[in-house]
């Protein structure tokens, strides 16, 4: 039990590094961390520092072993099931892929050249922005374990469910047919050595970390805003739990907005701490990483119109449901 109380406090959650944020602003610097200025000074920095060390730990792990799973693959492994296993392993690949919605659309392509069903490579789609192992670990640290748990079931969950009512309607011709003519590699990769591993994950990490900073740093900034500038009144009268439209609204205002998960989170933090249900702040972050403007827009490009309302109509129901479960019984997790 001890050594699971001091993995959760001092590697996930960094106590050690708030104290010694705390140390640098209020002892050496002099700054009022009872004050909104010095308050939200030390949210940003203990946050961005946190996420900054554990998304490159975690990516870096992830992308080790990643490695093992290239796509051509995961096409053959995946490819010998059907019906919800296969949208099942569609859905926990993307668990173990650190991309972003938009980042995901060229495997999804790439799927579907291949020859895997629609269903099963929208449930790719779903899963790889929404749920990922990094995030898992982020959640926790933030909130706990019961939380983080929950949201990856129930993230999978809606992965799942979105590529099996895909499938159902056999949708497969709303696809844009130059997607099926691409062409795809059909070979077994020669297995890679140990430090070729370690250098394809130091590439993935450079490359994420590369990608999501600027999104950390907003994500981050507007979480400080809301921990301590915005009066708790204001956040409460527009998105208080009594308020039975607030899940719609957080899906609503999530959706035009483009950031990774690691960007999000902070927000999720600032509002869950001001106040706001967890379902709320939950539906946001999954509304942003799955059905953000610019990925629909390049999903747009290899579907038409129809099967990306149908899409976008079946993911926000989902998350919809999700974000009032949570609301109704997320105080069980706390």
């Amino acid at each position: 039990m001890f050594i699971f109380s001091f993995i959760n406090d001092q590697i996930l959650k960094m106590v050690w590094l708030s104290d010694l944020v705390t140390w640098l602003l209020g002892d050496l610097f002099k700054f009022n961390l009872d004050g909104k200025f010095g308050s939200s000074l030390h949210f940003f920095i203990y946050d961005t520092v946190k996420i900054m060390i554990l998304l490159a730990v975690l990516i870096y792990f992830v992308s080790y072993i990643q490695s093992y799973f290239p796509p051509e693959r995961t096409k053959k492994i995946i490819g010998r099931f059907n019906g919800i296993t296969a949208n099942l392993l569609g859905a926990l690949l993307g668990t173990v892929t650190p991309f972003c919605s938009c980042s995901s659309i060229p495997l999804f392509i790439g799927f579907t050249n291949a020859g895997l069903p629609v269903g099963v490579t929208f449930s790719f789609l779903v899963s790889s922005p929404l749920v990922d192992l990094a995030s898992v670990l982020l959640l926790a640290s933030i909130f706990n374990w019961r939380i983080a748990i929950a949201y990856v079931l129930f993230g999978i969950l809606l992965a799942v469910v979105s590529g099996t009512l895909l499938s159902y309607l056999k949708v497969e011709r709303y696809v844009a047919p130059y997607v099926y003519g691409l062409g795809s590699a059909d070979f077994e990769p020669d297995a890679m050595t140990r430090k070729e591993r370690h250098s394809f994950a130091i590439g993935q990490v450079k490359e994420i970390v590369n990608k999501v900073w600027l999104y950390i740093l907003i994500g981050v900034s507007i979480g400080a805003l809301i921990h301590n500038v915005i009066p708790e009144s204001v956040i409460t009268a527009l998105l208080g739990q009594d308020k039975w439209y607030s899940v719609p609204l957080a899906t609503l205002v999530g959706i035009p907005m483009y950031a990774d998960i690691f960007g999000t989170l902070p927000i999720a933090e600032a509002l869950v701490s001001r106040g706001i249900g967890i379902g709320t702040a939950l539906a946001f972050m999954m509304a942003v990483t799955a059905l953000s403007l610019p990925s629909m827009i390049l999903l747009k490009k290899v579907v038409q119109t129809r099967l990306l309302l149908i899409f976008v109509a079946i993911v926000s129901i989902g998350i919809l449901t999700i974000g009032f479960i949570f609301n109704a019984f997320g105080y069980l997790l706390i």
